[in-house]
C-alpha cells in the first residue's frame, strides 16, 4: 500500500489495519487483470478467490453462519472495497455484490433464511444480487411497479426489474415488488405510489416463470442485465422480514452500501494518484522531469487532499455506522465528495498521462471507464444532494408539503 497514513485515524481499531494490509498483500499476488473478455467467467473467478481466501466473511452477518462478527462491520467493508478497487474494479465489484445482495439477508433474514443462503455466500459457492431499480424507478424506488400478489402460501410476482448486477451469473436474487393492494387510493381514486406496500423476496435463479431476459453493456464491463417476473410463485417463506417492510429493509442495506461505494471510488482516485506520481516523476520533459514543473506539483497537492478530505468522510460515516448511530446524511455526503472526487483525480491522472493516458486498458484508462458508474448507482449526486438538503430541513424542523 502506497500510503497507509490514514489506517492511524481514530476511526478505526488495530485490527482494521492488520486486515487492510493482509489483504493488500493477498491482491497484490492473486489479482491480476484479466486478459479474457469472458467477464462472467472471471467474475465467477474472483468470488470464488475470495471465498477461499476468506475475504466475504466480511461481506455478511452473523459469525454461526460463517460471518466474521455477529453484525455486519462498515469499516471493514469499506477498507475492503477501497483496497480491492485500488488493485481491480471487477475485484471490488465481485466482493461488493456479495455483501449488497445478501445484506437483506444478514439484517432482517430469517435463521433459515440466514442458515440457507449466507454460509455460501461467505464459501464463494452461491452469486448473490440485488433486484430493486426499474425502468422508471431507479433513484425514486418508491415509484416501484414490480408486483406481488398473495396466493395462499405463495406470492406472485410480475413485472421487470433493470441495471441489475450479476444479472445472469447470481444464483439468488433478493427482489422487491408491490403489493397493489397496500398501495392505497388518492382522494382522486389514483393509486398511491409510496414506500408502503413494498416486500422483499429472496427469488432463486433456477425459479420457474423467472428470467434475465436482456444483458446490459456498459464502459466498465460488469454482469448487468434486465429480469422478468410473469406469474412468478414465490413461497412466502422467502420473504424478508413482514409483509409492507421491503422499503425499510432495502434502505438499511443501502446505508451500509452507499457508504462502501464511496470508499471504492476512495480506492480508484489512490491508484490514479499513485499513476499519476509514478508519470509525474519518470517522465521526461524540457530536461527535466514532470514532476519538476509546478504546475504538475499544484495538481498532485490539489489530488492528495482532495483524496484525503473524501476519506474522512467514508470513515466518519463508516464509524458513526458501527456506533449504531443514523448516518443518512453522513453516507450520502461521503458517496456525493467521493464519487466527484475521484472523478476529478482520475481526469487530472489522465491528463498527466497525456495520450498515453487514453490508451485502452492502461490503467489511467481504466479508472476513467471505472468512475464515472459510481457518481450514478445507489444514487446519483444529484439525489445524495437531496438527501442531505432534507436532513438538515428536517433538523431545523421544516416540513415538505409533500
Amino acid at each position: 500500500m502506497s500510503d497507509t497514513h490514514y489506517l492511524q485515524w481514530p476511526f478505526f481499531e488495530t485490527r482494521h489495519a492488520q486486515m487492510a494490509q493482509a489483504l493488500d498483500a493477498w491482491a497484490t499476488a492473486h489479482i491480476a487483470h484479466p486478459h479474457s473478455t469472458d467477464v462472467d467467467a472471471h467474475c465467477r473467478a474472483l468470488v470464488r478467490q475470495l471465498g477461499e481466501a476468506g475475504w466475504l466473511q466480511h461481506a455478511v452477518g452473523g459469525t454461526v453462519y460463517g460471518g466474521a462478527f455477529d453484525t455486519l462491520d462498515t469499516r471493514n467493508i469499506c477498507l475492503i472495497r477501497e483496497t480491492l478497487a485500488r488493485h481491480s474494479g471487477l475485484a471490488d465489484f465481485a466482493f461488493a455484490m456479495q455483501g449488497l445482495g445478501s445484506g437483506a439477508i444478514s439484517l432482517a433474514g430469517t435463521s433459515a433464511q440466514k442458515q440457507r443462503y449466507l454460509p455460501r455466500v461467505v464459501k464463494g459457492e452461491a452469486i448473490a444480487a440485488f433486484a430493486l431499480s426499474e425502468p422508471e424507478a431507479g433513484s425514486d424506488v418508491a415509484a416501484m411497479q414490480c408486483s406481488a400478489r398473495t396466493e395462499g402460501d405463495y406470492a406472485v410476482l410480475n413485472g421487470s426489474k433493470t441495471w441489475i448486477s450479476n444479472a445472469g451469473i447470481a444464483d439468488f436474487y433478493v427482489v422487491f415488488a408491490r403489493d397493489a393492494q397496500d398501495a392505497g387510493t388518492s382522494a382522486q381514486g389514483e393509486p398511491v405510489r409510496g414506500a408502503r406496500g413494498i416486500s422483499a423476496f429472496i427469488v432463486d435463479a433456477d425459479t420457474l416463470d423467472f428470467s434475465v431476459s436482456e444483458r446490459i453493456n456498459v464502459i466498465a464491463p460488469h454482469p448487468l442485465g434486465t429480469l422478468r417476473f410473469s406469474e412468478c410463485r414465490i413461497p412466502l417463506s422467502q420473504r424478508i422480514g413482514a409483509a409492507g417492510e421491503g422499503f425499510k429493509v432495502a434502505m438499511r442495506t443501502l446505508d451500509v452500501f452507499r457508504t462502501s461505494v464511496a470508499a471504492a471510488a476512495l480506492g480508484f482516485a489512490r491508484c490514479a494518484l499513485d499513476q499519476a506520481l509514478l508519470r509525474a516523476t519518470t517522465r521526461k520533459m524540457f530536461q527535466q522531469t514532470l514532476a519538476d514543473f509546478q504546475i504538475t506539483q499544484a495538481k498532485l497537492a490539489q489530488m492528495a487532499t482532495t483524496i484525503d478530505s473524501s476519506a474522512l468522510l467514508v470513515y466518519r460515516a463508516a464509524w458513526q455506522r458501527d456506533q449504531g448511530q443514523t448516518v443518512t446524511k453522513e453516507a450520502a455526503m461521503a458517496k456525493m465528495v467521493s464519487t466527484e472526487g475521484a472523478q476529478q483525480v482520475i481526469d487530472a491522472a489522465v491528463q498527466m498521462w497525456g495520450g498515453m493516458g487514453v490508451v485502452s486498458e492502461v490503467p489511467v484508462e481504466r479508472l476513467y471507464r471505472e468512475i464515472r458508474a459510481l457518481r450514478i448507482y445507489e444514487g446519483a449526486t444529484e439525489v445524495q444532494q437531496l438527501i442531505i438538503a432534507r436532513e438538515l430541513l428536517k433538523g431545523a424542523g421544516h416540513t415538505s408539503p409533500k
